[in-house]
């Protein structure tokens, strides 16, 4: 019985690893409806899965294509490829543009907001990187 249940656990486990590169996080729209996914290995990917770019562990975005669109830096500056900013997304949640005027806010329960705090998504346990690579790719803000 020990041998088995040993088995069933290495199993699972192995099954944990395998499964793990295609858990995602998931932006939705303000009614709740998927409009892209953000792979574990960076892959970016519309509703219907469809490959819309890729974010990469140094913060550089680039499309489907691999042409790179910018970067968003540790600090929560989003710049393009020229790398001009045209955003932050400061540690307060807050998002300006590159004036430093708000745009909207990241909230703690993932919800986002513009300016006038009207919920227009929601990201919920997305990385700063994850949330500049979707503003990159044009689905936020």
């Amino acid at each position: 019985m020990k041998r088995y249940k040993l088995i069933a656990g290495l199993i699972a486990w192995v099954g944990l690893l395998l499964c793990a590169p295609l858990q995602a996080q998931t932006l939705k729209n303000r009614n709740y409806e998927t409009q892209a996914y953000v792979k574990s290995d960076g892959r970016i990917t519309d509703r219907n899965y469809s490959t819309i770019g890729y974010v990469k562990s140094d913060g550089r975005v680039t499309d489907r294509n691999y042409s790179t669109v910018g970067y968003v830096k540790d600090d929560g500056r989003i710049v393009d490829r020229n790398y001009s900013t045209v955003a932050y997304i400061r540690d307060d949640g807050r998002v300006t543009d590159r004036n430093y005027s708000t745009i909207g806010y990241v909230k703690d329960d993932g919800r986002i907001t513009d300016r006038n705090y009207t919920t227009i998504g929601y990201g919920k346990g997305m990385t700063r990187t994850q949330l500049g690579a979707l503003f990159l790719l044009n689905k936020i803000f």
